[in-house]
């Protein structure tokens, strides 16, 4: 499957604020846009004119780009939000952060999105005790996350613990740092998600 490849820096800074795709890098003074807080390219620190369409293209592409999605599958969510019932927007955010990566993310088993995503394929994690090693796998409530018996004495995870381990959780997530494993308490709210998105504008997007 095709994967961005490129610098992560460069989406923060075109997009024109953190998106956090680095983990600790984005929280220090290395951090691309920190340093550069203008959109890359020859004509970055030139005047743009926003249209109502560019507007929207802007907060789809950084929704995306947030959570590690193509076109093509952000669609496929998009579609599926807008068929259930209740508000399109917040049930696309409640669809994306139920994927399998951001999950282990937001439980602090990884430092971001893309390094949650990369354990996962290297089938680090299992769900409900079976092993799991599809990203966009789509977790629910009552949902038990747990890093696998043979990963637990990696460094890695080790070191993670140690880090994370004093740092606090989202509220719809119950962490056990001690036994490596989370629980999905419930689905998020909107008001729950730190994500800096204008989901109307993505529903206007699709809508027109």
């Amino acid at each position: 499957m095709a994967r961005y490849k490129d610098s992560y820096c460069r989406l923060c800074r075109r997009e024109g604020t953190k998106l956090y795709l680095k983990g600790d890098r984005c929280y220090g003074e290395k951090c691309a846009f920190v340093r550069k807080g203008y959109p890359p390219g020859e004509h970055g620190q030139g005047r743009q004119k926003v249209t109502e369409y560019g507007m929207q293209l802007r907060e789809k592409q950084k929704a995306r780009r947030i959570y590690g999605v193509f076109e093509k599958q952000f669609r496929r969510y998009f579609r599926e939000a807008d068929r259930r019932k209740g508000v399109t927007g917040e049930t696309l955010l409640q669809l994306l952060e139920s994927r399998l990566d951001n999950i282990v993310y937001r439980m602090g088993f990884a430092r971001s999105r893309s390094e949650a995503r990369q354990l996962v394929r290297h089938g680090h994690f299992t769900v409900n005790g079976r092993k799991v090693d599809i990203p966009s796998y789509q977790t629910r409530p009552g949902d038990v996350v747990a890093v696998r018996e043979n990963s637990k004495n990696r460094p890695f995870f080790k070191e993670l613990a140690e880090f994370r381990s004093a740092q606090g959780t989202v509220e719809w997530l119950e962490v056990d740092w001690e036994n490596m494993a989370g629980k999905i308490v419930r689905l998020p709210s909107r008001e729950e998600l730190d994500v800096p998105i204008t989901e109307h504008l993505i529903v206007e997007f699709y809508s027109r």
